[in-house]
């Protein structure tokens, strides 16, 4: 199943330079995860210093 970013998201950039398959853009007011992209990998959720990704 797809990580999602809840609201909890500061916008860092962090999840985004780390995901291994580049799901992850800016989108509007916090970042957003591509559903089709993600592998399920979970190496955003344990760099997010806000813990706003969760599987979703």
């Amino acid at each position: 199943m797809a990580y999602v970013i809840n609201d909890s998201c500061v916008s860092c950039g962090t999840c985004a330079g780390e995901c291994p398959v580049s799901a992850i853009a800016e989108g509007d007011g916090k970042y957003v995860i591509d559903a089709d992209s993600c592998i399920s990998c979970g190496t955003c959720a344990g760099v997010c210093p806000t813990g706003a990704i969760e599987e979703g």
